[in-house]
């Protein structure tokens, strides 16, 4: 642990077919659609929430982004809300996490690393 609560808030997936896989996570699964959007390079994606928890989960289509996916998974990015980013960010350094972005304040989100 490093040293202060962090709670989990959302994930982004890469998805091979956008419908099909918000399909599947609403009428199957039962997450509600919060909004929709492109994103720079062209892509789309798809805001998605599970109402008991208020967890999110975030498909991208298509799998064109500069930044690296997990290959096995789909996995493109993780958000965990903690109460001092840049001192959670450091610990991580300092833990050997790599770092893949330039932290910024993005999109109207405080503090991503």
């Amino acid at each position: 642990m490093l040293g202060e609560v962090m709670v989990l808030k959302y994930f982004g997936i890469r998805v091979s077919d956008l419908e099909k896989s918000v399909s599947f996570y609403t009428d199957l699964l039962g997450l509600k659609k919060l909004r929709q959007g492109t994103m720079r390079h062209g892509g789309k994606w798809v805001l998605l929430e599970d109402s008991p928890s208020h967890q999110q989960l975030e498909l991208r289509y298509p799998d064109n982004s500069l930044h690296r996916t997990c290959p096995e998974t789909g996995l493109d990015h993780i958000g965990f809300k903690v109460q001092d980013p840049a001192s959670a960010f450091r610990r991580l350094i300092a833990k050997g996490v790599v770092k893949a972005l330039t932290p910024s304040d993005k999109d109207g989100v405080r503090g991503i690393y």
